[in-house]
């Protein structure tokens, strides 16, 4: 039976969610709170499609790794103090969640669902710069090498293929692009594209199968009877609905709020710059593994990006941070200098951030015809296509194929 279905967030999860809605014969209402022309966290991403990407953010050593690196403002992950009792609470929780049983509980499900995504993507059939050919864990070190050997071992025992190269081999897996480093690890099942070119495709897509986006619109509350939900209040009107699907990325928790809903969100501020006209470009997408910087070819530009500052979600450009990523890059790729990108803007971008390092993905407690998709950190492009086929199933009350307990939206209830 068809339904009525508003979306809040149209960032690439609202997308694929309003793609999969449709395409089950839903009509669709997508609200954002952005004006039509947009430059949020689905946008200047390094546009990586990741099996490779199956350890959670909260992992053991993540803590002492913060606790090194924010007293050093170019250092790739940053924690502002302040007295926030909502940062305080996540803090606790994230320090809860680092453990190795919350890794080894979590990796075959994000393994899963990176996998059936990356299906996903490759039944599109539209060009969007998707490129099949891998991701390289470059490392420095022979430390950081013996290190993502052993992450590279996880992968292949949960069937996620994986190599380790040492620097002569490296260099033949990308002759095109000059490396000084120990050695990599190569994913061949990852995957990269353009952020920007697919979301447009989505939006393309939604439109032509009928489905509304409104733009620079703020959700300010809910209508609800009893246990279900009528419509969500802006200040332009009620919109009602038969199901809603909150993809709200880091303002989701204020939206669910009203609800009380606990979904327990921090933004985690990223960078990148794209650079037009590089010097040398790889063909494959990297992640400069001790630095925490991605590189990324793409549609002949060079994007670099990194960091992840939890800093609230001023919107302020920080430059000590940019130069970091900026620096790390020539230690990598010799023929790159930070000046190269003297004239290049720097984008920058709000991850949601649970404290588990999962996204929020399932049905509430708060409201019978409300489905949570968010969340989903540094993983929201990759993860988004089977994210988008979860809700939808679950707007038609379909069980997943999926064990979505731990994804559960009122696991902080």
């Amino acid at each position: 039976m068809s339904k009525h279905v508003v979306i809040i967030g149209a960032g690439v999860i609202g997308l694929a969610t309003a793609e999969a809605c449709l395409k089950r014969g839903h009509r669709v209402t997508v609200i954002d709170r952005s004006p039509r022309q947009r430059s949020g966290c689905s946008f200047g991403n390094a546009g990586m499609i990741v099996p490779s990407h199956f350890i959670p953010l909260a992992a053991p050593g993540m803590i002492a790794l913060g606790f090194k690196w924010m007293w050093n403002p170019e250092s790739p992950f940053y924690i502002k103090p302040r007295l926030d009792p909502g940062l305080i609470s996540w803090g606790l929780k994230f320090m809860a969640a680092a453990t190795k049983d919350h890794v080894e509980r979590a990796s075959p499900l994000l393994r899963d669902l990176n996998l059936a995504s990356r299906e996903l993507y490759l039944q599109y059939d539209e060009d969007f710069g998707l490129v099949k050919n891998g991701l390289l864990m470059l490392c420095k070190t022979q430390h950081g090498l013996d290190e993502e050997a052993a992450v590279s071992a996880k992968a292949r025992e949960l069937g996620v293929p994986a190599e380790v190269h040492d620097a002569a081999s490296t260099a033949k897996l990308d002759p095109g692009i000059t490396m000084d480093v120990a050695g990599s690890v190569w994913f061949p099942k990852d995957c990269h594209l353009s952020p920007e070119r697919f979301i447009s495709a989505l939006e393309r897509r939604i439109l032509a199968a009928g489905g509304e986006m409104i733009w620079n619109t703020e959700i300010t509350g809910w209508v609800r009877r009893g246990g279900k939900l009528e419509a969500v209040r802006t200040p332009d009107g009620d919109y009602d609905a038969d199901e809603f699907v909150l993809c709200g990325g880091v303002w989701s928790d204020e939206i669910a709020k009203d609800l009380g809903l606990k979904i327990p969100m921090q933004a985690g501020k990223g960078y990148s710059l794209t650079l037009p006209d590089p010097v040398e470009l790889p063909a494959l997408c990297s992640v400069l593994t001790e630095a925490r910087v991605a590189v990324t070819p793409m549609d002949g530009a060079l994007r670099v990006g990194g960091t992840m500052e939890i800093s609230g979600r001023e919107e302020k450009i920080a430059p000590r941070r940019v130069s970091g990523i900026l620096k790390a890059l020539p230690a990598y790729f010799p023929k790159f200098k930070p000046a190269d990108f003297d004239a290049i803007k720097p984008w920058q971008g709000f991850r949601p951030c649970s404290p588990d390092g999962l996204p929020y993905l399932g049905r509430t407690n708060a409201a019978t015809n409300l489905t949570i998709a968010t969340g989903h950190a540094m993983m929201g492009l990759s993860l988004a296509p089977i994210t988008g086929q979860i809700a939808a199933e679950l707007v038609d009350g379909e069980p997943s194929a999926f064990d979505l307990t731990m994804l559960s939206p009122d696991r902080y209830a």
